[in-house]
């Protein structure tokens, strides 16, 4: 026994336990719960401020027709500030395609970086850009490049984002966690209603009109830094952490995207159309047709953005349970349902109550298509595509169906002669999706890597 034990390997004595010793292996859970808020409000600030811009504008388009298309007609001007609301569409997939790359290639934090950089400066730059009476057609152009560079910071912004939340998401709260993305459009929205609300009812008509509509932009510029600065504290997810990047061929990567690609093109034919028609588009409807002031317009656009925002997280918590597609059909199903005779009330029947209650109606069938959706957009995708190929594919029929969507409300009711023209758009684009949903997957309890 004694020469065993000299022989035996000296061990050094164990330490002694402490009680403090889990604290310094573990970080305090308040802190961690802390950087998950600021990683929430960081992804979503930024996404609030590009829907308030993008609400904005349509809805302070009289305004920016007269201050940057001036001319003898009034129609012509509306025109021209809508195209131009259009035409930074065409930049969305751009910005989906390049955003997106550094978000699957670098990693989501510096995508979403650049795009919250560039979301601020262009919307402090329409803000102060000079109006067309003292730069002349410089005005309309320097609003064209700022609308360009907003249409590709949002085209990359929406998958990126997405992506993130969906794979920052505890199991089993995919849709929840995603459905906020939703949310915050309607809070964009409304926000953007509630504030062209309270300028409107309380500025002069000539103030309104010299500064007042640019008070929104420089706001929404200020929101962009504050975004920018909180997202510089964002942490990578732990889904992209663990994919290991393997080069493949430019054919083998078609393959594989082409389907979930084709998948959430057709998905978002309905929501972007309709988000468009009936959030921005129908305050304009209102005044022109169903005889409301441009405040009551707002009020009772706002009204409906805050019924979509409340509802829009209690589908996506729904859709963790009950699966995506019985919610997105429902939607398609009542918007083809409720289009026309909404139209036809508004016009027809008029009052600020008959409006707003319908507009909350329709606010209702939004909601059950935004909280499942913004989940099946990147659940289609493995990891290592879900940020460029569900922002390209999103951004695409964006840009195809809803950027153009005020423009050619207006310009249908011209062509036909008929203020429930635009309601045939709404249809074409809800029952394409609705075939889209028939064919889909169910996405909701299939595994994300």
């Amino acid at each position: 026994m004694l020469t065993s034990e000299a022989h035996a390997p000296i061990r050094a004595p164990p330490a002694p336990r402490s009680i403090e010793a889990p604290r310094m292996l573990m970080p305090d859970a308040s802190l961690v719960a802390a950087r998950r808020r600021r990683s929430l409000i960081a992804v979503l600030l930024c996404n609030v401020l590009e829907w308030f811009d993008f609400a904005v504008y349509g809805m302070l388009a009289v305004y920016l027709a007269r201050a940057f298309f001036p001319g003898d007609s009034a129609h012509v001007g509306l025109l021209a500030t809508l195209a131009v609301f259009g035409v930074s569409f065409v930049m969305r997939p751009l910005g989906g395609l390049l955003l997106g790359g550094i978000g699957d290639g670098r990693g989501r934090k510096p995508a979403l970086l650049v795009a919250a950089g560039l979301m601020a400066a262009s919307t402090f730059a329409i803000g102060l850009i000079p109006a067309h009476e003292r730069i002349g057609m410089l005005a309309p152009v320097l609003l064209l490049a700022a609308r360009l560079a907003q249409g590709f910071s949002a085209g990359g912004e929406w998958g990126v984002a997405n992506a993130f939340l969906l794979e920052s998401a505890p199991l089993g709260r995919r849709g929840f966690a995603t459905s906020f993305m939703a949310a915050t459009v309607a809070l964009g929205s409304g926000l953007a209603s509630a504030l062209t609300a309270a300028l409107v009812g309380f500025l002069p008509a000539a103030a309104m009109e010299s500064w007042g509509w640019r008070v929104p932009f420089l706001l929404g510029g200020v929101l962009g830094l504050v975004a920018l600065w909180l997202r510089t504290g964002l942490d990578e997810t732990p889904v992209y952490r663990g994919e290991a990047g393997t080069a493949v061929s430019a054919g083998e990567v078609l393959r594989r995207v082409h389907r979930p690609m084709l998948t959430v093109f057709g998905l978002t034919m309905h929501w972007t159309v309709c988000f468009y028609v009936f959030l921005i588009y129908l305050p304009l409807f209102t005044q022109k047709q169903g005889g409301l002031s441009p405040s009551e317009a707002n009020w009772a656009n706002t009204l409906s953005t805050i019924a979509i925002m409340l509802l829009v997280p209690l589908v996506g918590h729904l859709s963790d349970r009950h699966g995506r597609r019985p919610f997105l059909m429902a939607s398609c199903v009542l918007i083809l349902l409720l289009t026309l005779p909404a139209l036809w009330s508004i016009a027809n029947i008029q009052g600020f109550a008959l409006t707003a209650a319908i507009e909350l109606l329709l606010g209702a069938s939004i909601a059950l298509y935004s909280g499942a959706a913004p989940a099946v957009l990147v659940e289609l995708f493995a990891a290592r595509d879900r940020s460029r190929w569900s922002s390209v594919a999103y951004a695409l029929a964006a840009a195809v169906f809803g950027g153009f969507a005020p423009f050619i409300a207006v310009w249908l009711t011209g062509a036909l002669g008929s203020p429930l023209a635009p309601a045939l758009y709404v249809i074409a684009a809800s029952a394409t999706s609705l075939v889209t949903i028939w064919h889909m997957p169910e996405t909701a309890h299939a595994p994300v890597a």
